[in-house]
C-alpha cells in the first residue's frame, strides 16, 4: 500500500485564527518570563527549599513525551508494521518539538537563560547535569536525520537511524531519571528511577500520539482506520501495567527498608502529594484507563480510547509532579546524626504552590511548539492522505 503525504491548506479562517491564538499565548509566556527575569524567581511559587517548580515538572514530562512518541515510528521503521507508516513522520516531528519544549522549560527555570552555554564550557563526566545537555542535543540531531531519511524515502537507512534514535531516546530518559535517582535523598534516590521514567514515557507518549493522530485526521477529514487506534490502545494498556509494576516495587522497597520507612510513609500518606499519588496517578491515570482499554466494549470504542488516553497523560503528569516536588519538601539530612542549631534555610517540611506566572510561562512554551507543529503541517508533507490497516 503506497502512502502519500501532503501539506494542509493554510488559507482558511480557522487556521489563521489558531495561529493568532497561539501567538497571543506566546506573547503572554514571554511577558511572564520577562517579569521573572527582572524581579527574580521569588515572584513564583518557588523558594530556597523548593528551587524546582512547574517548569522542571514540565521539562521531565516533555522529555517523556519525546521519547515515548517514537514508539509509533518504531512500529513501522524497526518492527516492519507498514500500516503505521502514515504516523511515522508526525511521531518524529513531535519527538523533536517535545524535547525543544523540555529544553526551553529548563533554560527558563534557571532564572538566568543568558547562561545557556555554561554546561558546555565546564564539562564534568561525573555530573548528570553536564551529561544530559549533550544527550538532548544529540538526540535532536538524530531525530532530524531520521525525519530527513523518511522524507527522502531512504528505505535502507530508515531502520538503522530509527534504531539509533530509539536507543538514544532510552539513554536520554535514563539520564533524566538518573538526575533524580542518583541524588542521595530519601525520596529521590532509587536505582529504579531510570527504567521507571522510561516506562512512564512509553505510556504518556503513546497516549499523546493517539490523541494527536485522532485530532489531526478528524479536523482534516482524512480517512482513518479505527482498528489502528484500537491496537495502539491495547499497547497503551500494556505500558500502563509496566508503569504500575515499577511504581509498586519502588514504593514497597522504600517502605520496607528501616532507613527509608518514614520517608516512604510520608510520601504515600503524608499530605497533598499523597492525594495526587492515589487519586491522580493511580486511580485516574492507571486503574480507570486499564479498565477501559481491556474491556471488550470500551476497548474497541474510539471515544473511550481517546478518553483513557487523556487520563493516562494526566496521570503521568501527576507522576512527574510526584518525582520533582515531594523530595524537596522534607529537609535533607545534610549532617546525619548531627543537630543543626542555626541555618539560613528553613528547617522542617515546607510547602510549594504553583504560581500564576509559572502557569503562564508553561502555556507559552506549549504554544511555541504548537505553533511550530502547525507551521510544519502547513509547509512540510507530514500528514498522510489516509491511514488504513493492511487487513482492510
Amino acid at each position: 500500500m503506497e502512502t502519500r503525504f501532503e501539506t494542509i491548506d493554510g488559507r482558511s479562517t480557522q487556521f489563521r485564527l489558531l495561529l493568532g491564538v497561539l501567538v497571543l499565548l506566546i506573547i503572554a509566556g514571554l511577558w511572564s518570563t520577562w517579569v521573572m527575569y527582572w524581579e527574580g524567581l521569588h515572584v513564583t511559587g518557588m523558594n530556597n527549599r523548593v528551587p524546582w517548580g512547574l517548569q522542571i515538572i514540565m521539562a521531565v514530562f516533555y522529555v517523556g513525551l519525546s521519547a515515548g512518541s517514537l514508539v509509533i515510528s518504531s512500529l513501522y521503521a524497526i518492527f516492519g508494521k507498514k500500516e503505521y507508516k502514515p504516523f511515522a513522520r508526525i511521531s518524529v516531528t513531535l519527538a523533536i518539538l517535545f524535547l525543544v519544549a523540555a529544553l526551553l522549560s529548563i533554560i527558563l527555570d534557571w532564572g538566568r537563560p543568558d547562561r545557556i552555554f555554561v554546561p558546555f564550557q565546564y564539562f564534568n563526566p561525573f555530573s548528570m547535569f553536564t551529561i544530559n545537555p549533550f544527550l538532548y542535543i544529540t538526540y535532536i540531531l538524530i531525530c532530524v536525520v531520521y525525519l530527513w531519511a523518511m522524507f527522502a524515502e531512504r528505505a535502507k537507512l530508515i531502520p538503522v537511524i530509527a534504531t539509533v534514535a530509539v536507543v538514544w531516546a532510552i539513554g536520554v530518559h535514563s539520564g533524566t531519571g538518573a538526575i533524580f535517582g542518583f541524588v542521595p535523598r530519601e525520596l529521590y534516590q532509587s536505582a529504579l528511577s531510570p527504567p521507571s521514567f522510561i516506562s512512564a514515557a512509553l505510556s504518556s507518549g503513546t497516549a499523546m500520539m493517539i490523541l494527536v493522530i485522532l485530532a489531526l485526521f478528524r479536523f482534516t477529514k482524512r480517512p482513518l482506520d479505527e482498528e489502528l487506534l484500537v491496537r495502539l490502545g491495547k499497547l497503551l494498556g500494556v505500558f500502563i501495567f509496566i508503569v504500575m509494576y515499577f511504581i509498586a516495587v519502588e514504593n514497597t522497597y522504600r517502605v520496607y527498608l528501616p532507613q527509608s520507612h518514614h520517608a516512604g510513609m510520608y510520601f504515600l500518606f503524608g499530605g497533598i502529594h499523597s492525594v495526587v499519588f492515589w487519586g491522580g496517578m493511580i486511580f485516574v491515570g492507571m486503574i480507570i484507563p486499564v479498565i477501559i482499554l481491556f474491556n471488550k466494549r470500551t476497548g474497541s470504542s474510539i471515544p473511550w480510547i481517546a478518553f483513557s488516553s487523556v487520563l493516562v497523560v494526566f496521570g503521568v503528569l501527576c507522576e512527574r509532579y510526584l518525582i520533582v516536588v515531594p523530595g524537596q519538601l522534607a529537609a535533607p539530612a545534610i549532617f546525619p546524626e548531627w543537630e543543626i542549631t542555626y541555618s539560613v534555610i528553613e528547617e522542617g517540611a515546607v510547602t510549594y504552590t504553583i504560581g500564576f506566572l509559572e502557569i503562564v510561562q508553561a502555556v507559552g512554551i506549549l504554544a511555541i511548539i504548537s505553533f511550530a507543529f502547525v507551521l510544519g503541517l502547513r509547509f512540510l508533507k507530514l500528514l498522510p492522505t489516509e491511514a488504513r490497516s493492511l487487513e482492510a
